[in-house]
């Protein structure tokens, strides 16, 4: 550690923040200081260590040839210094904060956390249900579950399950649906903005959604399988978001056919952090209780 004593820490700092982020500006947003005093901590940086870094150039700093594994190490290492830090921030009733789209957290999620809360009480979930993406490595967010096509950057992320469709609709609209093409002789219930197309269980069926009628419009998905349980006609719900009516009979599949929207189900968390035990309790009972609801298999 005598090393560390003949070290500007603080330059080391703003050094990996301009090489991960490419400009004295950006590094400047992120450390909340200015521009000016990024680039002064890096040349006193430069200056403890004996040796220049950056190739200073008129688009950016650029990190010297060979440097690449020293800034490597200092991002892992802030990243547990960073870790460190939050562990002493955490009360002692370890709270675990997952942000999670409101449908999901709504018809799936809330309805089994209490399984998890009799296994693990000594931990206290907080859900944030928010359909606006954020970001892991700021903040308390522990996890983030969110519908998309995964490769996302600057996070780890690990599918869950793929995202299914099947008609919906009450028992007496289910009564007159012998095959695919009935859809056409009933009301169609609609989201304004939906996240698919019906094309997405017509098209594996070899129909198109130019056969479909009209019916009513409601504006948020839930709504809308809500009205499929009132009688107003046929619905194209996601799995997660039907699963647990249908399973109570609330409503029905009159095909029993599910396809996928390719688009999957990921829990993210941040890159740099590895998971503490909380986050791994929380994240193997999600898994087991994914697979022993069988859903996303089509």
């Amino acid at each position: 550690m005598d090393i560390l004593r003949r070290t500007h820490l603080n330059g080391l700092r703003a050094a990996e923040a301009v090489a991960r982020l490419g400009t004295l500006a950006a590094a400047a947003r992120e450390l909340g200081v200015s521009p000016g005093a990024v680039s002064q901590q890096v040349t006193r940086c430069e200056a403890s260590l004996g040796r220049i870094l950056f190739d200073r150039r008129p688009g950016g700093m650029v990190p010297v040839p060979g440097s690449q594994e020293t800034f490597r190490l200092l991002r892992e290492g802030f990243g547990q210094l960073s870790a460190a830090v939050e562990l002493t921030q955490r009360d002692r009733s370890q709270v675990l904060t997952v942000s999670v789209a409101p449908i999901f957290a709504a018809r799936w999620l809330i309805w089994r956390l209490p399984d998890f809360t009799r296994a693990h009480p000594e931990l206290r979930i907080r859900i944030d249900s928010s359909i606006g993406l954020v970001d892991p490595n700021a903040g308390d967010i522990d996890f983030a579950i969110r519908i998309g096509r995964g490769g996302y950057r600057g996070v780890r992320s690990e599918r869950l399950l793929d995202q299914l469709v099947t008609p919906v609709c009450s028992a007496d609209w289910a009564r007159r649906l012998h095959q695919p093409r009935d859809l056409a002789h009933v009301p169609i219930i609609r989201e304004p903005s939906p996240m698919f197309g019906w094309d997405a269980w017509l098209g594996p069926e070899g129909l198109s959604e130019d056969l479909l009628g009209d019916g009513p419009e409601f504006n948020e998905a839930s709504l809308c399988l809500d009205a499929a349980m009132a009688g107003e006609g046929v619905f194209l719900a996601f799995e997660t978001l039907c699963r647990d009516a249908l399973d109570r009979g609330q409503i029905v599949a009159p095909f029993g056919r599910f396809h996928p929207t390719g688009l999957s189900y990921w829990l993210v968390s941040a890159q740099e952090r590895s998971l503490s035990q909380p986050q791994r309790l929380f994240r193997g009972w999600l898994m087991g209780a994914l697979e022993g609801s069988g859903m996303g298999r089509a």
